[in-house]
């Protein structure tokens, strides 16, 4: 299995930020523009345990996926997200971002991603992964966030 864990800085109240993870599909796309569909399959009241069906565009071909809240919480300070989700029946991966507030028009955001492949062919793809994905993401997050905030 690979981990990474990076964190960001982001001029951006953490409600800003917290929207384009725990929002609507369009806010959800504005940082992950290549989901087209993230439909709830079950809803709990508490979240955690909740599933969504999400369409991903890879290319000219959409991967579907179940992914499942984990786990949530959504405090004013503090806000957490860890979701779930098998892609291709080949790699479990793990989702987790973290807010912190840091004061009135700063946010401290953490993304942690686990990569754990299902079947032995495909553990030799992981060698070649790099943090990379985790970068951009981070990167993508901040410059939409900090925009939104002008």
């Amino acid at each position: 299995m690979k981990k990474w864990t990076k964190d960001i800085e982001i001029n951006a109240p953490i409600e800003q930020v917290w929207k384009f993870l725990d929002g609507s599909l369009e806010n959800m796309q504005e940082i992950m523009p290549q989901v087209v569909e993230n439909k709830p399959i079950k809803i709990t009241e508490e979240v955690v345990g909740s599933v969504y069906r999400q369409s991903y565009r890879e290319g000219k071909r959409i991967e579907e996926y179940d992914v499942e809240t984990l786990e949530y919480s959504n405090a004013p300070n503090k806000k957490k997200l860890k979701v779930g989700f098998t892609l291709a029946n080949m790699f479990e991966i793990t989702a987790f971002y973290e807010l912190n507030r840091m004061n009135d028009n700063q946010t401290s955001f953490k993304y942690t991603v686990t990569n754990r492949p299902l079947k032995w062919f495909v553990k030799i793809f992981l060698l070649f992964a790099t943090e990379k994905v985790v970068v951009e993401f981070l990167e993508r997050v901040k410059n939409v966030a900090e925009a939104k905030n002008l």
